[in-house]
């Protein structure tokens, strides 16, 4: 007897036509992938696909990258710049040399007013690392602004300032090879399976394999949570109870790695006291885990072999949150999992090229990780770029999440906003509307004409999309891949790093500098910096890159000369003892005490709003959002509520209610699931107008994050119909 159908109907592809395939990189998330793009006879993109021979994703693609070749011609690109003089205008079409005519006379404008702070620049993580360290010199060495910023503060600033803290630099230690050597996986706060596919992909692999144990920190029950081997489900902005708590653990049972943390760190006494505050019995009363689990975890841990410490936005987006990085560090330095196959601390990054803007943007101080503060230092970059160092600053500027503030009282009167639209990512969406209103001169420099932010600009400036340009990013292990220019950019749009030097032009004081227009010579004056630097990318080429799939740094000009290939997974920092960035070459034990300051629920509020990301979209959905095969996944803003809770409050299925907390309201549609606690609800962040409505955004006090995660909300029933057309209106803007 058969079952089924008798004649089987294959499945065939459809023959789009592809004339040429070109190397690239994957423009979402920071996993690295390498992916081709077919043309047609035309030369318009028609397919895309994963690229074999790449030791990151190895010839697979997520659902973005499966359709990222429709991005060139989706709906809403901008094509050509657009002027207004106050935002109730209609803005006007211009030449670029109008706008940037108009754009440079504003800017010194502003500055001979109100001094050279007062013009603010904020950036992106998506750009090419190109253009983000030409956009550095601008910053720094033409316009000489000291506010600026990119919006990689509102996802990595945390891990960035915990590095910073423990090691004495920025950049992970570890790297993706090593989900096939470690004995213990501890994810703090990440669901890689949607954030990071591919990623989740090489950890499953290896997992099946060697069969060790992962545990999930989570508030809620992700798909990573649903496939560990333990969940922990903790309450909201207390891993650093739960941390202490582990180590306290490891200390009392004499499970530290004694020699490692004599030979390699300092402050252990310091931590050991703070530590012995957090028993498991009293910290599960702060963290919700009870303490048979806590003590088990910290057994698991540091009994293994080789341990990792991964994390994403669960544990940056906190007032704790380069604390909880820096308690991550701490964890496997008192287990010795620092620089070696398996032992890591390894931040999973969020956007594309977020590594390329820590690196090469200038953001936080000087390319190549140098420091503001540093005068040898600020010597050597003016005597590169041809500038007085006396005209850098002397430390870092406001982060992104203050400059919104100084707009608000007046300081800053001017701003540049660069791929990045704070409308939809910034908290408390009514502040920020209200904070854009202020300013004097506000311009969008973006691929998208219609992203939320350009009802305040003054000054529209439409740039080309990823693969209309060629350069570099850096992924999450430190590897530089490479994009090959795939067709000219659409319509009148040009590259960022055009648009970036033919402002320069306009200043007086880049006379004595330089602005290349190739990026082949762009990526020279980088490799010549990075020469000796933590960060050395003096050994690599363009043509290298695309040869290698992407190379890992440091990797030297003196590895290079020597005929030694480039690292090819397995590249990890501080693998020598004593080799970390501090004067005396040793790592910070750092003791943490936990102050409660986060909002928690109440009679009022009685639940906590947790956000974060979809498979299938990315960001504020300014690309996946006119994606058919993305979009269809989840057209409109949603909110997951637990069916008990949604029964107390008479709330069915699929039908709309309104979200209320102390700074606004939105309105979702609820589904009901077991994925959140009782007293917790989950709303994706990529909608516009909606989580960031309620979101209240309390700073981390050194990286200047802001705390997405902990807030309390109300819920309410609506009216279907009203709900149903104001969903409708939302997405049509």
């Amino acid at each position: 007897m058969l079952f089924g159908r008798n004649i089987k109907n294959p499945i065939t592809l459809a023959d789009k036509g592809v004339e040429k395939w070109s190397y690239s990189t994957c423009n979402y998330c920071s996993t690295g992938c390498s992916i081709e793009i077919g043309v047609n006879k035309d030369g318009k993109p028609v397919a895309s696909r994963g690229v074999a021979n790449a030791d990151v994703n190895r010839g697979k693609l997520c659902l973005k990258g499966i359709f990222e070749h429709e991005v060139f011609e989706s709906f809403g690109r901008g094509k050509t710049p657009l002027l207004r003089e106050h935002i109730h205008d209609e803005h006007q079409e211009a030449s670029w040399d109008t706008a940037l005519d108009k754009m440079a006379t504003e800017i010194k404008r502003i500055q001979a007013a109100y001094g050279r702070d007062a013009f603010a620049i904020v950036s992106t993580g998506q750009i090419l690392t190109e253009g983000f360290y030409t956009l550095g010199k601008l910053a720094r060495g033409v316009i000489g602004t000291n506010n600026y910023d990119g919006n990689t503060t509102l996802c990595m600033a945390s891990a960035v300032s915990g590095y910073k803290r423990s090691f004495g630099s920025d950049g992970p230690p570890g790297c993706y090879e090593d989900f096939d050597h470690t004995d213990c996986l501890i994810a703090w706060g990440s669901n890689l399976p949607e954030q990071h596919p591919i990623i989740y992909w090489r950890f499953k692999e290896a997992q099946e394999k060697r069969r060790f144990p992962l545990i999930v920190v989570d508030p809620r029950v992700t798909i990573f949570a649903q496939n560990a081997d333990m969940h922990l489900p903790i309450t909201p902005g207390t891993d650093v109870v739960l941390m202490n708590a582990l180590m306290y653990v490891i200390l009392n049972e004499g499970l530290e790695d004694k020699d490692y943390i004599a030979a390699n760190t300092t402050g252990f006494e310091e931590l050991a006291k703070e530590v012995r505050n957090y028993d498991p019995t009293s910290a599960a009363k702060i963290c919700g885990i009870d303490e048979d689990t806590i003590r088990t975890v910290a057994r698991l841990y540091a009994k293994a072999n080789a341990a990792m410490n991964i994390w994403t936005m669960g544990i940056n987006q906190s007032t704790h949150g380069s604390d909880g990085v820096v308690g991550l560090n701490n964890l496997s330095l008192l287990t010795g999992n620092i620089g070696k196959p398996g032992g890591t601390s390894l931040s999973i990054t969020g956007q594309c090229n977020a590594m390329g803007t820590r690196e090469w943007s200038s953001c936080s101080g000087l390319p190549g990780y140098r420091l503001l503060e540093n005068q040898q230092d600020r010597e050597e970059i003016g005597k590169f770029w041809g500038v007085d160092p006396e005209f850098f600053p002397k430390k870092r500027g406001m982060a992104q999440t203050d400059i919104f503030p100084a707009i608000e009282t007046g300081k800053i009167k001017g701003l540049w906003l660069v791929g990045t639209n704070p409308m939809t990512s910034m908290p408390n969406t009514a502040r920020i509307r209200k904070t854009l209103e202020k300013l004097e001169c506000c311009i969008v420099q973006d691929s998208y004409v219609d992203v939320e932010t350009t009802q305040y600009a003054h000054i529209f400036l439409p740039a080309a999309i990823w693969a209309e340009k060629e350069g570099v990013f850096t992924n999450t292990e430190r590897r530089v891949n490479i994009i090959r220019k795939i067709k000219e950019p659409f319509a009148d749009s040009k590259p960022d790093l055009i648009i970036f030097n033919r402002l320069a032009e306009r200043f007086e004081q880049s006379k004595t500098m330089t602005f290349p227009d190739n990026f082949d010579e762009v990526f020279e004056e980088m490799r010549v910096l990075s020469k000796g630097r933590f960060c050395d990318i003096s050994g690599m080429s363009h043509d290298l890159i695309e040869k290698h799939r992407g190379i890992q740094w440091p990797y030297t000009e003196e590895q290079a000369a020597n005929g030694e290939a480039p690292p090819q997974g397995g590249n990890r920092l501080y693998t020598e003892a004593a080799s970390f960035r501090y004067a005396d070459g040793r790592a910070k034990l750092i003791p943490l005490p936990f102050i409660n300051n986060n909002e928690v629920p109440d009679e009022q509020y009685p639940f906590w709003l947790n956000s974060g990301r979809l498979v299938e979209h990315f960001h504020s959905r300014t690309r996946t959002g006119k994606i058919a095969n993305n979009n269809k996944f989840s057209p409109v803003p949603f909110m997951e509520i637990n069916p008990d809770a949604a029964a107390g409050l008479g709330i069915r299925h699929q039908t709309y209610v309104r979200v209320i907390s102390r700074r606004g309201d939105a309105i979702v549609m609820a589904m009901l699931t077991h994925r959140v606690p009782r007293n917790m609800v989950f709303i994706p962040f990529h909608f516009f107008d909606c989580v960031n409505r309620l979101t209240l955004g309390l700073l981390d006090p050194y990286s200047r994050q802001p705390a997405f995660k902990q807030s309390a909300v109300n819920i309410e029933q609506v009216d279907q119909d009203f709900a149903a057309q104001l969903s409708k209106e939302s997405r049509a803007y």
